[in-house]
């Protein structure tokens, strides 16, 4: 009988360990509901786009059902080609991870590289979750002006169907407590 030695990076095996962990600490504490339907969907990217036009921007929009699945895109004249697909994936990332695709942004920036391992996590903000009555229904993305520029029109999109949730902050770490006589 032969013996078979199979060496890890270490390294790997947290990374591999860790990443769920890291991704299920930011998402939105709502489930899913229904899917959202087209005329929503549409009013949803309806409000995008008004939001970029008021300022100038030009963008495209997607919405996506609860699985991620195109229901709606918009892509307004002068829109750069690139952001058509970058429009979709932030609405894709941002339903199936359940949670603004600035938080992956976020964790980015301040140094938690391990998130870019993550399959379909877009780490640039303008992509939301929608949420009615308590539940995610799908997803809006936006791309084509600055990273916060698409979260402004994501966020304005989103509110075309109720106000946005109030998420709140995670619990701050306990301190260890003071040693005695000090």
């Amino acid at each position: 009988m032969q013996r078979v030695t199979i060496a890890f990076n270490s390294g790997l095996v947290a990374l591999v360990l860790l990443v769920p962990l890291a991704a299920r600490a930011q998402q939105w504490p709502f489930g899913y509901g229904p899917s959202i339907g087209v005329e929503a969907a549409r009013k949803v990217a309806a409000g995008a786009v008004a939001e970029a036009r008021k300022n100038g921007w030009n963008v495209a929009v997607a919405v996506t059902d609860t699985a991620g699945i195109l229901v709606f895109y918009e892509k307004m004249d002068g829109t750069q080609v690139g952001s058509a697909p970058v429009a979709v994936e932030k609405a894709h990332s941002s339903a199936l991870f359940r949670r603004p695709t600035k938080s992956f942004e976020d964790a980015v920036n301040s140094g938690k590289t391990n998130y870019l391992a993550l399959r379909g996590a877009v780490p640039l903000e303008g992509g939301l979750p929608i949420v009615v009555e308590g539940k995610i229904i799908g997803a809006v993305g936006v791309s084509g002006a600055t990273s916060a520029q698409d979260g402004t029109c994501a966020k304005a999109g989103a509110a075309v169907l109720g106000p946005l949730p109030v998420i709140p902050s995670p619990p701050a770490a306990a301190k260890p407590p003071e040693p005695a006589g000090k």
